[in-house]
């Protein structure tokens, strides 16, 4: 697999997102998911994102339980800067906090040290510096290599850089969701930052696996979330369909022509599509063999101008947990 550059960090040009793989998007699998891990780099994805809040930390948990004996073929990127709480998920970037979260992480990953440590939300009540100061220190105790932010405006990325250097911003990204070419891929690059596009498929949209919400796990988030209404869920697979003439033409499927239209963004740029059952990567994987043709890249760009996915990209409480002063 090629690759692309996050910062002065190389990775696989494709990033593997393990939230999944621990129950948010129905049953787990342990098994097949480690076996998806071990598939992920052979097939050259190096990147494996997590978070230490994710499913309470078990999602780290497996992936270091994943590793045994494969830990320096890895590039570990582990979120802190929020944490469970009483009235469900609470963001917490303070010191403390993220310095605690960290050795818990290091623990559960099984390893002396995370790759990358993104602050997973910025926290309105701290200063940006102050939690960017207590991961820089993190830095200093060779505990982390290179830092990053999810989910930060222009502004506030500037202020993080100011106080140490930052390698990536984790961020949506796709298709369905253009928001970053407004203001804050134009910032990334001009400071030499990378982008890590999480839900690159729009969580399921551009997947081709969906047809109704009956397709949905009943404990699968996104019944609640804005895209995935009833409402909404009947236009936004009517909208997917505008992909389909570029998939015909190029023999591929709706993942591979969505992920490999992100690609051609710029070598700068990640994707890292959630993927726990193997046969889910491989397709995945098969986009970076793939080469738009520069009318391929417009066409589908005019085929999902802003917008065109309806709904919010989070519920209420989700969308006020972004960063965007």
């Amino acid at each position: 697999m090629r690759t692309h550059r996050l910062g002065d960090l190389e990775v696989g040009a494709l990033g593997l997102g393990c939230m999944g793989m621990t129950g948010s998007y129905g049953a787990a699998d342990d098994g097949e998911a480690i076996a998806t891990i071990h598939r992920a780099l052979e097939l050259g994805v190096t990147l494996l994102d997590t978070a230490h809040y994710y499913a309470g930390g078990a999602n780290e948990a497996l992936i270091g339980r994943a590793l045994a004996g494969r830990r320096d073929h890895a590039v570990i990127a582990s979120k802190t800067g929020a944490r469970a709480g009483a009235h469900g998920f609470e963001i917490d970037g303070t010191p403390a906090s993220i310095t605690a979260a960290c050795d818990a992480a290091l623990d559960r990953l099984r390893t002396d040290h995370l790759d990358v440590l993104i602050l997973g939300r910025v926290d309105p009540k701290v200063p940006i510096e102050e939690s960017v100061g207590a991961m820089a220190r993190l830095v200093e105790a060779g505990k982390v290599r290179r830092l990053g932010l999810s989910e930060a405006s222009p502004r506030t990325i500037r202020r993080a850089a100011a106080v140490h250097r930052l390698v990536l911003l984790e961020t949506e990204y796709s298709l369905g969701e253009r928001h970053v070419e407004a203001a804050i891929l134009a910032t990334l690059r001009e400071l030499d930052i990378g982008l890590l596009a999480y839900s690159p498929l729009g969580r399921g949209l551009f997947g081709g696996a969906l047809h109704s919400r009956d397709d949905l796990p009943a404990d699968d988030w996104r019944r609640n979330h804005p895209r995935f209404t009833d409402e909404t869920f009947a236009r936004n697979q009517a909208a997917v369909t505008a992909i389909d003439p570029i998939v015909a033409r190029h023999g591929a499927t709706r993942a591979q022509i969505a992920l490999a239209w992100l690609l051609a963004q710029g070598a700068d740029i990640v994707p890292i599509p959630g993927a726990k059952r193997r046969a889910h990567l491989d397709d995945n994987a098969g986009a970076t063999s793939l080469s738009l043709s520069a009318a391929d890249v417009a066409a589908l760009a005019a085929a999902f101008p802003p917008g065109a996915i309806a709904g919010e990209r989070y519920p209420a409480a989700g969308m006020k947990s972004i960063d965007r002063d």
